[in-house]
């Protein structure tokens, strides 16, 4: 039976994939803890004993600290898990993109993520258990044109992954990566014409729907996963393959 106390933490968990974990991990037997700058009603369904929403923009890095101390005091111990969901893509050429939109998706794509798990680690190592999930996109190993920014941060949160994998995995804890393709979400359901239907060719599978790829994080917060740490775990319908 599950622990009562065994807390996760998940950013952008108010919709999209963040909710699809949500749900799955509250029905694993989970206490979610969701991060984000607004709830949703879809979140506010789920079991009200297990989730709690901390409304929270997480490019106000200065303040991550802040957000880990409210955490560990309303809950009275160290989270077991981490999810970095939380981020953004603004899809245009570099060239032409301006400086605050790049420093944006930096910020919360990949110096947010850091910078919690930074903080909430220092509490699983006293708890000497944990597990840190990251959110990729099979995009920091393809690329794709319009997203250059957007790539060099999953790019750099799975080398982040590899490296803090090694330095915390004495303590008993895991750090991997989930990394998705095109899913079934709204942002595909607007590409219209031969984009869309270049993407669907390359997935032999079909695109994942985001249950899929939560599927995948909840793997790695379970006891069976506890040999798994520093991996890329790809959900992309066979389109890299």
């Amino acid at each position: 039976m599950r622990e009562s106390s065994e807390y996760v933490v998940i950013t952008g968990a108010a919709k999209g994939l963040g909710l699809a974990v949500a749900k799955q991990a509250v029905s694993a037997g989970y206490n979610v803890i969701g991060i984000g700058r607004n709830v949703t009603e879809e979140f506010n369904s789920l079991i009200k004993s297990q989730r709690t929403f901390i409304e929270f923009d997480l490019q106000n890095l200065s303040q991550i600290p802040g957000l880990v101390s409210k955490i560990i005091n309303d809950t009275g111990c160290a989270p077991y898990a981490l999810v970095n969901n939380a981020a953004t893509g603004l899809d245009g050429l570099l060239a032409t993109q301006h400086a605050s939109d790049i420093s944006k998706v930096l910020a919360l794509n990949l110096e947010a993520p850091i910078t919690l798990s930074k903080y909430l680690v220092r509490h699983m190592i006293k708890a000497r258990r944990g597990r840190i999930v990251n959110i990729s996109s099979i995009i920091a190993q393809t690329g794709f044109s319009g997203l250059s920014v957007y790539g060099a941060t999953k790019a750099g949160i799975e080398g982040f992954t590899r490296s803090l994998s090694r330095e915390v995995g004495r303590a008993g804890i895991t750090v991997n990566c989930v990394a998705p393709g095109f899913m079934e979400t709204d942002m595909t359901s607007s590409l219209k014409g031969k984009k869309l239907d270049s993407i669907k060719r390359r997935a032999p599978l079909g695109l994942p729907h985001t249950e899929h790829v939560a599927a995948a994080v909840l793997y790695l917060l379970e006891n069976n996963s506890d040999r798994t740490t520093g991996s890329i775990i790809t959900v992309d319908g066979g389109s890299t393959a």
